[in-house]
């Protein structure tokens, strides 16, 4: 890579995203959509490599527009899936790795059983409702677990 541009590119790292969104207006004539500074960040440093060594050949240029021809970009989904994310689910879909409501789970941990009884929809441990394995462990420990692997791990199970 050419030594100047490859100062260029090392001088961006000490720019802040908003004067990294300044370059990338200077060099591409137009406001960045992202406020990601990594995604800036590379983006500038593309575009002044291609300046400095050349830009795609007119071969690749067209290659690349007839591969995006072909697809069927989108940039929203489809309303119909809009509903459907917006509508709440019309039945709770049970997690196959649970057991049956009701059913207590056991963990020894710091000298100590913890018992939770699986609910409907939910567990709960110590007279409170918990909506996940992982809420309950995180209760018991203090730190983020998986609640399967706290809880349901083949010999972790009582």
């Amino acid at each position: 890579m050419n030594p100047a541009v490859h100062r260029q590119i090392e001088s961006l790292r000490k720019l802040t995203v908003k004067e990294l969104k300044m370059r990338y207006r200077e060099l591409f004539g137009e406001a960045s959509p992202s406020s990601n500074g990594a995604h800036l960040f590379r983006r500038i440093a593309w575009r002044l490599q291609a300046r400095a060594e050349g830009d795609l050949s007119q071969r690749a240029r067209q290659r690349a527009a007839d591969l995006a021809e072909d697809v069927d970009l989108r940039v929203r989904a489809p309303l119909t899936f809009c509903r459907q994310v917006d509508e709440p689910p019309t039945g709770t879909i049970r997690d196959s790795r649970l057991p049956a409501p009701g059913a207590l789970l056991q963990r020894w941990y710091q000298g100590r059983w913890i018992v939770v009884r699986v609910l409907e929809d939910g567990f709960e441990y110590n007279a409170q409702k918990y909506g996940s394995l992982s809420a309950v462990a995180h209760q018991v420990t203090g730190t983020r677990w998986n609640g399967f692997v706290f809880f349901l791990k083949p010999e972790r199970t009582r």
